[in-house]
């Protein structure tokens, strides 16, 4: 069988929690059936805005070594923490991200400019 290394969720609702596994690929997500835990991401940012993330990085390297494939998310959690190249997609967020941001930004001036005008129209 194939093995794949995936995020199995746990945690509350709305408050997600995920283990990295190394399961079947036939087997449920969550179905605690795993070989092995390989680490922890917690997607929620805490009080300083980071995202926890918790890795085995000679265990992902030896299920790799062993021919197991990987899940999207796996991939581009692997990419961004440096073990695999970065995933495509990681950089069509960060650059859909840092558009919104500008967009928000313009937004504001515009704001404050119709603002300023509409003061100098009443006065």
């Amino acid at each position: 069988m194939g093995i794949v290394l995936r995020l199995a969720r746990h945690g509350c609702t709305n408050r997600p929690f995920f283990h990295l596994v190394a399961i079947e690929r036939k087997r449920a997500r969550n179905s605690g059936a795993y070989l092995e835990q390989l680490g922890t991401y917690d997607p929620m940012p805490n009080d300083h805005n980071e995202k926890l993330v918790s890795l085995n990085l000679e265990g992902i390297r030896a299920w790799l070594a062993k021919g197991a494939e990987l899940s999207k998310p796996v991939a581009m959690l692997l990419g961004q923490a440096g073990l695999l190249p970065i995933h495509p997609t990681n950089y069509i967020h960060a650059r859909r991200a840092k558009l919104k941001k500008a967009t928000i930004e313009r937004m504001a001036e515009e704001a404050a400019k119709q603002a300023e005008a509409a003061k100098e129209d009443e006065g």
